[in-house]
């Protein structure tokens, strides 16, 4: 990998209030020695894209608990697009059934982190998605 950090834009989409998760991430992917940007509460797909394009970031992780994670994640992958910036890489976390998961893929969602899954694979998962985005480069 180059000699720079990677960096991530962490985002709560819609009017889920409840961000201790994504500050857990957001901490520990700092601790793994990456720049992060958290964005707050209650961002739309508009700010959250907007955003990653003016930080330059790597990757945009979204947290959803709210059950509205395929609007959100759909929403989110189409803006890249349109934006000419789909090859930032998108990943999440929150409460997303098993059987949304494929779906998800589909659409161009890196990975998505359940409860119970370990900051130390999604500081992994990045490290390895965005050495890729890298090499392409």
């Amino acid at each position: 990998m180059e000699d720079r950090r990677i960096r991530v834009l962490i985002a709560k989409p819609g009017m889920d209030g409840h961000d201790r998760g994504a500050k857990v991430v957001a901490r520990a992917l700092r601790d793994a020695g990456m720049e992060v940007i958290y964005t707050g509460l209650r961002q739309t797909a508009d700010m959250i894209v907007n955003a990653a394009i003016q930080e330059d970031v790597d990757a945009i992780g979204l947290s959803v608990l709210s059950g509205a994670h395929m609007h959100y994640f759909r929403e989110v992958r189409q803006l890249l697009t349109e934006k000419k910036a789909d090859d930032i890489i998108v990943f999440g976390g929150g409460i997303i059934p098993d059987q949304d998961l494929p779906t998800l893929e589909e659409l161009g969602v890196g990975k998505v982190f359940t409860p119970g899954a370990s900051t130390e694979d999604a500081a992994a998962y990045l490290r390895e998605a965005v050495a890729k985005r890298w090499a392409k480069q």
